[in-house]
């Protein structure tokens, strides 16, 4: 009589033989599959999804278990007991290899912070099945399970969750929490990741409650950048103005703060505004008189005049990104891949009071296709764009000023093309291109974009949405008298 394998073979082998299985099919998988190609005539019969079901039942249930993981939560009395297999948890880590080998009874006590015991017995589910459904909120308690057992797989599965949730809507934001696990770990994917996204897309951070928990050092290494993406300099005052009343930092923060934002950014009449009714300008006036001063006389005289006498190179006379219309223009090209666009719109020649008023046309074209310099666009008597167009090559944008003016003396002009892109249902910054006045275009403008396909990344609704922003650069033209 032929007895089950139930009765006749214990449980752990069949669990280890199920096991084995798994593990022999994630080894040898590439190979199964070129053994597959090889004959052509085969058919592949795939029953993974029911395999998952049965290691999952098999941790619902516990048959055959072997080691009971009773996990402990750290400054309480919680005790969470899981039964599970030793094949399954050595198979996956390394660390739960150690724990086992060196344990001397069934058990295995593990004690977690509160945050990675609330979702111990979903890891160990991972462990299992090889996939996990996760919140916002549970990111960096699995992210730290996953390091502590180095389940290297989960690990970086996260952290690529992370890095493609960054726009994704949380009561409280998670951006910063984000960044501030990432810094503490050393994680510098994930870390630069944040930071890019928290300066080019600094508006609506601004507007959101996350801004508040921005820590010290963040935001002193956010107000030293010139790649922030904002609408103005104001707005920026503005919101550093909120944060220091919600978190009442030492006065040396307060300072350092105040003395990185770009004064010679802001209009003399906002300047004025701000001196009589702004609390925290007049509560902290005579550190940042110097840098008033400054600002005010930049605004007064002619960049020339200024440039004799001062470092025009140094960051107070430096733009950041800023959307508004005195800076650049919001460009949306519909059907972008069916042929080459043109495009016009006008800055200020500079951002002082002395040049704000004096404006420049720009001239920008869009071409789906590479245009050699031979080819490239041309003018006609009357300014407008004449483009060529050529089969082929790759998207470029090209952006020249309609005319040359003496006023030009003395500033160069840096162009920023902003590519914006739609994740989980918001408009958020894609990418940002750079280029000088010494060249026409950005050489690697949209170098790996597929505009072809209707759900490329680069796309909202079928369209490319672009933002041009100009920022006047200028030059110290003398040595300074002394």
């Amino acid at each position: 009589m032929v007895r089950s394998c139930e009765q006749e073979i214990p449980a752990w082998v069949c669990v280890g033989t199920l096991l084995l299985l798994i593990h022999s099919v994630t080894v040898s998988g590439a190979a199964l599959k070129h053994d597959v190609a090889l004959d052509s005539g085969a058919t592949v019969l795939n029953h993974t999804m029911n395999l998952v079901h049965r290691m999952e039942t098999l941790l619902a249930l516990g048959n055959g278990s072997d080691v009971t993981l009773r996990v402990e939560t750290i400054n309480t009395d919680e005790v969470k007991v899981i039964q599970a297999h030793s094949l399954v948890l050595t198979l996956q880590s390394d660390v739960f290899e150690e724990l086992l080998l060196s344990r001397n009874t069934s058990s295995v006590v593990l004690r977690e912070t509160p945050d990675c015991a609330a979702i111990f017995e979903k890891f160990v589910r991972y462990l299992y099945c090889g996939d996990i459904s996760l919140r916002l909120d549970q990111a960096i308690s699995l992210h730290k399970l996953a390091s502590k057992y180095h389940v290297w797989g989960l690990q970086e599965g996260l952290t690529q969750y992370m890095t493609q949730h960054l726009s994704s809507d949380s009561p409280t934001g998670h951006v910063v929490g984000w960044y501030n696990y990432a810094l503490k770990i050393g994680d510098i994917t994930l870390r630069d990741s944040c930071l890019q996204y928290l300066s080019w897309n600094l508006s609506s951070v601004l507007q959101s409650r996350e801004w508040g928990f921005i820590s010290e050092d963040l935001l002193l290494s956010l107000l030293q950048r010139s790649d922030l993406i904002l609408q103005s300099e104001l707005e920026l005052y503005e919101a550093l103005e909120g944060w220091i009343n919600q978190n009442q930092p030492v006065r040396m923060t307060v300072e350092s703060a105040l003395r990185a934002i770009r004064y010679g950014m802001i209009h003399p009449q906002h300047l004025f505004r701000l001196q009589k009714h702004s609390p925290l300008m007049v509560k902290y006036y005579e550190s940042i008189r110097d840098l008033l001063y400054l600002a005010f006389q930049f605004h007064a005289a002619s960049p020339i005049q200024l440039a004799k006498y001062f470092d025009v190179n140094c960051s107070i006379f430096t733009p950041r990104n800023y959307l508004s219309s005195a800076w650049g223009s919001p460009w949306i090209i519909n059907n972008p891949t069916r042929d080459d666009r043109s495009f016009s719109f006008q800055t200020q020649l500079g951002p002082s009071g002395h040049d704000s008023s004096k404006r420049v046309t720009w001239n920008a074209l869009f071409s789906p296709r590479w245009l050699p310099l031979s080819a490239r666009s041309t003018y006609t008597e009357l300014g407008a764009m004449q483009p060529t167009r050529t089969e082929g090559g790759r998207p470029r944008i090209i952006v020249t000023p309609a005319t040359s003016s003496p006023d030009f003396a003395g500033v160069s002009f840096q162009k920023t093309v902003i590519v914006m892109t739609k994740q989980q249902g918001k408009v958020v910054v894609k990418h940002v291109y750079n280029f000088h006045q010494s060249t026409e275009e950005a050489g690697d403008f949209l170098l790996d974009a597929d505009l072809q396909r209707r759900a490329s990344e680069y796309l909202i609704d079928s369209s490319l949405y672009l933002h041009i922003v100009i920022k006047p650069l200028y030059h110290t033209l003398l040595v300074a008298r002394k």
